[in-house]
């Protein structure tokens, strides 16, 4: 919490807190039953984590994309993958809140805040996933709607949410064809692939979301057509943010678990803290925790400010951090020895869930 100030340090605490007894003590059994933990998010949504820099007069917490990114670290040493779902939700919402109209935010934001109901994603495809701009799913205009075919890869929430934010091609080839729809479950000619089997981030679920012939009515659309693909970018800064800070947790927490595991464990007569190698890693690893999280925290300020260099020192604090947390869990896991390959250890949970975050989210 060093340069925090006295309100941030409050959010922290009660982020914390709330991961120390509403998520780590469940977070096992979510990710070995596949459990989306809908009550418990809902509890979170109670404290504001459900819109938490989105407008308060539609239900939104405004708060800055720093108190975001230190409420999703201190949530993520609770269970990453739930609280990795809850930044792509909170994303979401704000993609609603800035871009769509006085009426969309009011019917689409609220019940998003609360998390009565839940969002997702849809930009991936099978055939484009980082060149997000050559996305094929289509959507004809035909009066007062639009008609929507197509498929997405890799939707987290994918079939248990309720709203999804879909880029779609309404124009010619390349960014500026792109548009965004928000679709409601249930819709006709909506549909989901099957429920992927994943390494990790098992507490929610990923699927296909297959568009037949979709009718979207065009009071759906976020902005102006042809302005999909920068709302999708804009997203992506802030939705960069959140997961370099869930890997964040998922470090700090590592970096806590080795050292008990360190003071606990006896070998050759003695415990493994009392190994001068042992304690030089331990202190590098947590050196490279606060490197990466100043550098995250760097980013949210330039994003919140609308820095020119914001969407650069976004990715860079994406590509560093995932990178450098993930080495950080594993070492974790290494210091454990045996007992770290064992799901008994909550260590391999954090390596497993956090793996993904180097891929995924730009």
């Amino acid at each position: 919490s060093a340069g925090l100030t006295e309100e941030q340090k409050e959010f922290q605490k009660v982020a914390l807190d709330f991961a120390t007894k509403e998520m780590a003590p469940h977070m096992a059994e979510w990710d070995e039953k596949e459990i989306f933990p809908v009550e418990t998010m809902r509890k979170a949504a109670q404290l504001g984590f459900g819109g938490i820099y989105v407008k308060p007069d539609v239900g939104g917490s405004g708060l800055s994309r720093l108190d975001t990114s230190i409420i999703f670290e201190a949530l993520s040493t609770g269970c990453t993958s739930t609280t990795a779902y809850m930044s792509i939700h909170n994303m979401c919402v704000w993609m609603i809140d800035t871009f769509g109209n006085e009426e969309q935010r009011h019917k689409f934001c609220p019940s998003l805040c609360s998390m009565e109901k839940f969002a997702s994603y849809c930009l991936t495809e099978p055939g484009s996933g980082s060149d997000a701009a050559s996305l094929l799913t289509s959507a004809r205009r035909k009066g007062d709607t639009y008609v929507l075919n197509g498929s997405k890869a890799f939707i987290s929430g994918g079939g248990d949410t309720d709203v999804y934010v879909v880029m779609c091609r309404t124009g010619g080839p390349g960014p500026k064809g792109i548009s965004c729809l928000v679709l409601e479950k249930g819709t006709p000619g909506l549909s989901f692939g099957k429920k992927e089997k994943k390494v990790g981030w098992n507490s929610q679920p990923t699927r296909a979301v297959i568009f037949e012939d979709c009718v979207v009515p065009a009071g759906n659309r976020l902005g102006a057509e042809g302005q999909g693909f920068s709302i999708a970018m804009k997203g992506l800064n802030g939705g960069r943010i959140n997961i370099a800070s869930c890997s964040l947790g998922a470090a700090h927490a590592s970096v806590l678990l080795a050292q008990e595991h360190l003071t606990v464990r006896k070998q050759f007569g003695e415990p493994l803290a009392n190994n001068q190698y042992l304690r030089f890693r331990l202190a590098e690893m947590a050196t490279r925790l606060v490197a990466a999280r100043l550098m995250v925290r760097n980013a949210a300020r330039a994003l919140q400010e609308g820095r020119e260099d914001a969407a650069v020192l976004c990715s860079m604090a994406k590509l560093f951090a995932t990178d450098e947390c993930f080495a950080i869990c594993n070492q974790a896991l290494q210091m454990h020895g045996g007992y770290g390959y064992l799901k008994d250890y909550a260590v391999q949970q954090f390596v497993r869930d956090i793996r993904v975050h180097q891929i995924l989210e730009g």
